[in-house]
């Protein structure tokens, strides 16, 4: 397998990690729970629009890394192991990314309101660098399988 392919399958996994979690997010905690929106700065007709460009971005992100699965399966050349280890990536870099950044930093919104927010800021923060982690170790598993054929 080549180093290119490697990197498609490692991306396209990245990519559909990043389309699940934003997906699972978006249902579970905006729709289903009605905890937050993308965007709680503002009224809840614009945090429902943040919502839908949330959700129109997981879509888009997980079709096209479909389309890529799908290319790579035509070459011949997909790698599940690569892929999976991409996914957990995704996912996990994601969820720091929103669990840190959106969320502390940026202070877009919260996962929860009027409530102690820290018992879920550290499951929240502590499963994904667990899944990063996971993701991380696979990804140098594969290297290492790579490098030795």
């Amino acid at each position: 397998m080549t180093r290119t392919y490697a990197r498609r399958n490692l991306g396209s996994g990245f990519l559909f990690g990043l389309g699940l979690i934003a997906f699972l997010d978006e249902v579970m905690f905006h729709q289903l729970l009605g905890w937050h929106h993308f965007y709680d700065k503002s009224t809840t007709s614009v945090g429902l629009f943040s919502d839908g460009l949330f959700h129109a971005f997981s879509w888009f992100a997980t079709v096209a890394a479909l389309f890529l699965v799908a290319d790579l399966r035509r070459r011949q050349t997909f790698w599940l192991m690569r892929w999976i280890s991409g996914v957990l990536i995704g996912v996990g870099v994601f969820q720091l990314y929103d669990g840190l950044v959106q969320h502390k930093v940026f202070r877009l919104h919260q996962i929860r309101y009027e409530v102690d927010i820290l018992p879920y800021d550290i499951i929240w923060n502590t499963s994904a660098t667990l899944i990063l982690c996971l993701g991380l170790v696979l990804f140098m598993k594969t290297n290492r399988r790579m490098e030795e054929e």
